[in-house]
């Protein structure tokens, strides 16, 4: 009798788990479908690094960014001109550049004299920023509107 009973307990721990996971599963699914994809959009802008200096971005904190992201030396991050946010290269998208391996996100925005225009963030190397100079490349990215993303088409729509 004292087996099956816990028998019993253990199928109900079990069976729990089971509803548990199943819902993480069914929830992560959920906000796949949320992210809505726009357009694949591939341009072309000027490219220079910045580095975290003083001199170069917020005097006394030189993590932070303008969408108060910290960054930190090792990341792969850009900032971009204002008016590449307008046109859907906002806070958290993921972009490629030409010339750099893997992905680089958006983390910051650069001052509202610049156009067409996005600056790569190499920590403390202020000789690799000095070599990179400045180019022009292409872009790429895939603009997605996200819930999630408190700068999203979506999200203003909920407020």
């Amino acid at each position: 009798m004292k087996h099956l009973l816990h028998n019993d307990r253990l199928s109900v721990v079990l069976l729990s788990i089971s509803l548990f996971f199943a819902s993480c599963s069914h929830n992560q699914q959920e906000s796949k479908k949320e992210v809505k994809k726009v357009n694949d959009t591939t341009m072309t802008v000027t490219a220079t690094a910045y580095n975290s200096i003083e001199s170069q971005t917020k005097k006394g904190n030189i993590g932070l960014a303008a969408w108060g992201d910290t960054l930190k030396p090792g990341m792969k991050t850009i900032a971009v001109s204002r008016d590449l946010i307008k046109l859907g290269l906002d806070h958290n998208e993921e972009v490629h550049i030409e010339g750099l391996e893997g992905t680089y996100t958006v983390k910051d925005k650069m001052n509202k004299r610049w156009t067409k225009k996005i600056d790569i963030y190499m920590g403390l190397d202020a000789k690799a920023a000095r070599e990179w100079g400045k180019k022009q490349v292409d872009i790429k990215f895939e603009k997605k509107d996200d819930p999630k993303d408190k700068f999203s088409k979506q999200a203003k729509k909920t407020k």
